[in-house]
């Protein structure tokens, strides 16, 4: 326990891992995969369910105000990050394989994180309020954005002949709908949710290890690990770093372009680098056939754990000089 604590690990990551060597050695098939299905798709629904409930209407009234911070966050989010993804072209095939590099894309087109942002932003004495506005906001963007984002950066690509029509309409049913039903349902269940974080968080990532399961299971029947070995993961990693070095240093010295006091930098840092795993696996899930979902979200699930890491040493020297100046 103390290694993993040393080395910033994220222990859910442990936990994620043991899941897709459960989904190797015993891939779920026929009726058993049919059920997981259902079951997966309930999981989803009540994980959006609770995030709509947990988000009050004061917070998002609170999170307009600070406008000209969140359109920088959105634009790193939704914007830069998707046209860097596009510049790891260059990279293909002499790099990055092609199916790397559209789970790259699918991860450049997601929306942020909620808690580790708010977190990190804490930690290093950040504007917490606005990265409370800002990450709830880039979440709820994200039902919306990250399938019109994929339809257009894969269009040409083999992955990207899904309908992306069908993709929408699928994305407003099963995480939109929750999201608004759990919103207005506020009102009657808002206090028990306040005050049972622990369970509600225990739902996000129990839907998280079921969509897991069921894309690994179904990319292991197809043949994953034929495609994946060990120089694929060097490169993912090797990718993950640089792809968040740059973001780091674009949304670093562009807030202190755009004038941004301090607190607000470590807002836009924290918010604007991060990409989000509970969002991106539950959202793979409905876009993605589950046969190619299993290499679409093996980079996020990478990078997810390199931000935490990264993110946990920046957030500490952040902290370590606002208390030497203070």
């Amino acid at each position: 326990m103390n290694i993993i604590k040393l080395l910033k690990i994220d222990p859910f990551l442990l936990i994620l891992i043991t899941i897709v060597i459960t989904a190797t050695l015993f891939p779920c098939e026929g009726n058993i995969k049919v059920f997981f299905e259902y079951l997966t798709t309930f999981a989803i629904g009540l994980l959006f369910f609770m995030h709509g409930a947990k988000l009050s209407f004061p917070a998002i009234m609170d999170g307009v105000k600070n406008w000209r911070l969140h359109i920088t966050i959105f634009a790193v989010t939704f914007l830069i990050f998707p046209l860097l993804g596009l510049a790891l072209l260059i990279f293909v095939p002499t790099f990055l394989s092609d199916n790397l590099y559209l789970g790259f894309i699918y991860l450049c087109t997601l929306p942020a994180t909620v808690q580790s942002a708010i977190a990190f932003t804490s930690i290093a004495r950040g504007n917490v309020a606005a990265a409370i506005c800002s990450a709830s906001a880039s979440t709820l963007l994200g039902v919306f954005v990250t399938p019109i984002l994929i339809g257009v950066l894969m269009h040409t690509q083999s992955a990207g002949s899904m309908n992306i029509v069908d993709a929408i309409v699928s994305i407003m049913l099963k995480l939109m709908l929750p999201f608004i039903v759990g919103h207005l349902s506020r009102r009657w269940i808002g206090n028990w949710v306040d005050s049972h974080r622990k369970i509600v968080n225990k739902t996000d990532r129990l839907s998280i290890l079921l969509v897991v399961y069921v894309a690994f299971s179904d990319a292991v029947i197809n043949g994953i690990w034929h495609q994946i070995d060990a120089l694929s993961f060097a490169e993912i990693i090797i990718f993950s770093l640089l792809l968040l070095a740059v973001v780091i240093i674009i949304t670093t010295y562009g807030a202190r372009l755009l004038c941004f006091n301090k607190e607000d930098e470590i807002t836009i840092v924290f918010c604007g680098s991060k990409k989000s795993l509970a969002s991106g696996i539950p959202m793979a899930s409905v876009i993605f056939p589950v046969s190619i979902m299993g290499i679409m979200v093996l980079p996020l699930m990478i990078f997810h754990q390199i931000q935490l890491m990264v993110c946990a040493v920046l957030a500490a020297r952040y902290a370590k000089r606002n208390s030497d100046q203070n």
